[in-house]
């Protein structure tokens, strides 16, 4: 029982060990994601910036301001400029592209050109990772020159995705195999079994169970096996009751077959091997089960 007891112990130990370090290990992941993410968006949004710039200098301003890049929504984002200008068409493409050709996460946009006051679009073209899947129109048009609006919409990337919902999945999951692990080490509730190591003294008889052998008046008497373990359930409670089916049932259930008139066989040489110790003896409880007596 001690052996099985430490068992458990270890096991709820070794479960409860490996659950903190998959939590460790989630919490470790999904701030890497968010740190990523923070990178990927601050280097974005520089680019958006370098955009503006261009765009200013090819209409011929070199002193007027690009405004903060706003982010409008989870992917998209605004390059408002401080004054008016103009762009060609064909530039703000080229620009575009080439400038947003090293975001490693941009494959695929869709660029408007808005008007400050709302008036609508502009001008507006989209870029796909698969160049025959571009839209784009109005080339070589010259654009008037107005506070305009550059609106980029971002396609949202397949690893962000993927990676999003792997750290929200795996939470229910990690939640259900914890309850799974502490159900299965979770100890059944038994009779106590508990079995006796080292020499026990019953009264002035000395009982080596692992020996299987009675010491009485310094004389070994050997026990069989199943005495042996009909004698470690009575010494462990010396005294009481112990009742005639747990007997059987802990002795012979495990064999598949329980025959009453056996226990009382063995109870019979049991009871002879400790006649000569005066201070023990089995006693039979009518109605009820069997009593190792032990003198005081």
């Amino acid at each position: 029982m001690r052996y099985r007891l430490n068992l458990l112990s270890g096991k709820r130990k070794y479960l409860w060990g490996s659950l903190i370090l998959l939590f460790v290990a989630m919490i470790c992941m999904a701030f890497s994601l968010t740190g990523n993410n923070s990178f990927d968006t601050a280097r974005r949004e520089v680019l958006l910036r370098k955009i503006g710039d261009e765009l200013l200098l090819q209409s011929g301003d070199s002193t007027s301001r690009v405004l903060p890049v706003q982010k409008v929504a989870e992917n998209e984002y605004q390059i408002r400029f401080e004054h008016d200008l103009t762009f060609q068409s064909d530039s703000l493409v080229s620009t575009t592209t080439r400038l947003l050709a090293k975001d490693p996460l941009t494959k695929d946009y869709v660029v408007n050109v808005l008007t400050r006051d709302n008036a609508g679009v502009a001008y507006g073209f989209a870029i796909s990772g698969n160049k025959k899947d571009d839209i784009v129109a109005c080339r070589g048009r010259k654009q008037p020159a107005a506070r305009y609006v550059i609106d980029i919409k971002f396609k949202p990337t397949t690893t962000n995705i993927t990676k999003n919902a792997y750290v929200l999945a795996s939470l229910p999951l990690l939640a259900f195999i914890g309850f799974i692990f502490l159900r299965s080490a979770k100890p059944r509730k038994e009779e106590p079994k508990s079995e006796i190591t080292g020499i026990l003294a019953l009264g002035s008889v000395l009982f080596d169970a692992q020996a299987r052998q009675l010491i009485i008046n310094k004389k070994a008497t050997d026990l069989t096996g199943t005495e042996t373990r009909i004698l470690n359930i009575l010494a462990l409670a010396p005294n009481q009751t112990i009742e005639r089916s747990r007997l059987q049932k802990e002795i012979w259930e495990d064999e598949g077959v329980i025959v009453g008139r056996s226990l009382d066989m063995f109870i019979s040489k049991l009871r002879k091997k400790l006649e000569p110790g005066p201070d023990i003896n089995i006693v039979v409880v009518r109605g009820k089960g069997y009593k190792l007596e032990i003198k005081s």
